[in-house]
Parts: C-alpha cells; structure tokens; sequence
C-alpha cells in the first residue's frame, strides 16, 4: 500500500529585494511556463548560480562559510 508523505517545509529568511521589472516579468513567465510558483522559481535560478560560480569565488565562498 502506497503511503502519503508530505515533505517538511524548509526554514526560510524573508528578505525583500527590488528587482528590474523585465527581470521579474522573465521570471514570472518561465514560472508560469514551468508551473512553479515566482518563489520557487527564484530559489532554482539562485542554487543553480551558486553551484556554477568560477572557481575562485567558489573557494572563497566555501571560506566565507567556514569562518
């Protein structure tokens, strides 16, 4: 028998950011095509530029966190 799991919600920051309009325009339609909320949508462009940084800022980063 198949079971429901729902997954936990992660623990989110609110922060407010001011974004140019056409910026948010593109990523309202990519979200709309995609069917994922703006939010989300933001947070997979955003995880993806932080895994595809150059090297550099990458170990700088990882610096960063280790402090």
């Amino acid at each position: 028998m198949n079971t429901l799991k729902i997954p936990e919600n992660h623990s989110g920051v609110s922060k407010t950011l001011r974004l140019p309009e056409n910026i948010v325009d593109d990523v309202q339609n990519l979200a709309n095509l995609k069917n994922l909320s703006f939010n989300k949508t933001i947070i997979t462009l955003i995880e993806f530029s932080l895994e595809n940084l150059d090297e550099e800022d990458k170990l700088r980063l990882q610096n960063l966190r280790n402090n």
